[in-house]
């Protein structure tokens, strides 16, 4: 069977309500993959914010300066176990004259890079193997393409200390170096070891991508569209992968066109250091840093010199009476933090888990057993209900929620592989098992980007406390890609075993699991500020 490459991921969208939730029951990267074998992105979880101190401190919150509600408070019950409707918006009237997007735009360089390097290889394979004499090795194939993500592993859980130490921007900055490098080595190499080096330091470069690029952009979205801005990630992502399925066309009448597309990942990568020369630096680093004046004129540039007041009250009020440094590895695992951080850990695990990387892998095969013998078709269909969902989640992101879009997405990914898991086995649907298959395949495409492609990336940065944040999502992205490469080098053998059938028929159980997980564990964030989310969910500070 052939081997196909590919990544899903989700999202971009704008809308605000005017009593936003911030909780359901606690009591919260595509990121995708790819390799010669398979990959993708990963999953979702949360946790129970139940008890009644929990339960206290955001009756407290609510009821405070913070929180400002017009409306009756509800009982300390109904708060832990449904969402704070009457909790006034925060969300400012009128128009800003702050300007955030070309920012974003700068930083989704990084996003662009990470879906780039993930999809070139999947067309580039088998060129790059017959020029480097690796036609009939198969074993150094696999390290071409999985040296990627041993690297990327590596880069994430770095990127979140290089944030925390040298800021953002600059972080992009030296993170541009290794994309840089890597695609030069990749370009030019002339034996598979020098491949492979280049292929690691790209590797490194989009693990560092992959944790800075969502928490760059959560720190500088204004609240009414973080939602949608942070789903613009996962939407660039999907563009790069697309941009490295388009580069290979040429491959077909010209062999050697594989190094080109290696090095065409040059120019993004100086582009992003050369824009994040320009952009403002997060404005709550700066404040964390003590540079106040700094923070100030981020603010002024991002939000609009009228806001700058209330954003600086904000960093203000959630860093009032803490002296406490940035956040150490070990302190991630504290008591006071570890509920909310093995919520990130726990949505990433659960998105890898869900399948995703089972359903890529055998696109092809499924879509030839319906007829559909072009893998350029399979991949378009593949990739158009993929950027479709992304749309979708996008515009709904604001409106509906992070918590109810999971739900959603997981609710329908079950579905999916259910259908995908009957039409293999069951005989009464013998005769419509090649549509089944590829309406199952589409679905489950369609369902991922809608939550569980998009949402967690997003979500965490939003839900982690400020001393923390940074590390915090190193860790829970680390989790993505020790996922990733795992179920990518033991995916075969577990279906040579048991079946393609029963493997989907697991996946199908492990998404309606994380439905129920969801439902009782994740919070929502939407219409909230980061630092009021993080009052909330942090009490001690």
């Amino acid at each position: 069977m052939q081997a196909t490459t590919y990544a899903v991921k989700g999202g971009i969208g704008f809308g605000v309500q005017k009593r936003p939730t911030l909780l359901k029951g606690f009591g919260e990267f595509g990121r995708p993959s790819l390799g010669f074998r398979m990959t993708d992105r990963t999953a979702c979880c949360g946790l129970r914010l139940g008890s009644i101190a929990m339960e206290a401190e955001l009756t407290g919150a609510r009821l405070g300066a913070t929180f400002r509600s017009s409306a009756k408070p509800r009982s300390v019950k109904a708060q832990a176990s449904g969402d704070l409707e009457n909790v006034a918006s925060t969300v400012p009237q009128g128009k800003s004259s702050g300007t955030v997007l070309p920012y974003v735009g700068v930083a989704c360089l990084g996003a662009i890079l990470f879906g780039y390097h993930l999809g070139v290889v999947n067309g580039a394979l088998e060129y790059l193997s017959k020029d480097l004499g690796i036609a009939e090795n198969t074993v150094l194939q696999g390290w071409v393409v999985s040296t990627l993500l041993a690297g990327a592993t590596v880069g994430s859980f770095t990127g979140g200390a290089l944030a925390d130490k040298f800021g953002r921007t600059r972080t992009f900055q030296l993170d541009a170096i290794p994309l840089a490098i890597g695609a030069f080595l990749c370009a030019t190499a002339q034996s598979v070891q020098v491949m492979i080096i280049g292929r690691l330091l790209a590797g490194i470069g989009i693990g560092v991508t992959s944790a800075i690029v969502p928490l760059y952009i959560s720190e500088i979205s204004p609240t009414e569209i973080r939602g949608a801005l942070g789903s613009v990630n996962q939407l660039f992502i999907c563009v790069g992968i697309l941009a490295a399925l388009v580069a290979g066309l040429p491959l077909a009448g010209n062999p050697i066109w594989w190094r080109t597309m290696f090095g065409i990942a040059i120019i993004p990568s100086v582009l992003l250091a050369l824009g994040m020369g320009f952009s403002p630096e997060s404005p709550r680093w700066l404040f964390q840093q003590g540079k106040i004046s700094e923070a100030e004129k981020s603010i002024r540039t991002l939000f609009g010199k009228e806001r700058v007041a209330e954003v600086m009250l904000d960093l203000r009020t959630a860093g009032q009476g803490s002296t406490e440094p940035e956040a150490g590895w070990f302190d991630l695992f504290s008591s006071r933090y570890w509920k909310i951080v093995s919520v990130g850990v726990a949505l990433f695990f659960f998105q890898q888990l869900a399948g995703i990387n089972a359903v890529v892998y055998y696109s092809t095969s499924v879509f030839r057993s319906a007829g559909i013998a072009s893998d350029v078709a399979a991949s378009a269909l593949v990739g158009a209900a993929n950027v479709f969902g992304t749309a979708v989640a996008s515009s709904l992101m604001d409106k509906q929620g992070r918590r109810s879009l999971l739900i959603t997405s997981f609710g329908g990914m079950a579905a999916s592989m259910l259908l995908l898991s009957l039409s293999f086995t069951w005989k009464a649907l013998a005769p419509y098992s090649g549509t089944l298959a590829v309406l199952g395949t589409v679905l489950y495409v369609l369902s991922f980007s809608l939550g569980a492609g998009p949402v967690p990336a997003l979500l965490l940065p939003e839900i982690f406390a400020s001393r923390i944040r940074a590390k915090a999502v190193s860790l829970s992205l680390g989790m993505h890609w020790i996922s990733n490469f795992v179920i990518g080098l033991y995916f075969l053998s577990v279906v040579n075993k048991f079946g393609i059938s029963s493997v989907y028929l697991g996946f199908s159980t492990i998404c309606l699991l994380a439905v129920l997980y969801i439902a009782g564990n994740v919070v929502e964030t939407k219409g909230r500020s980061l630092e009021e989310i993080e009052r909330a969910l942090n009490p001690a500070i």
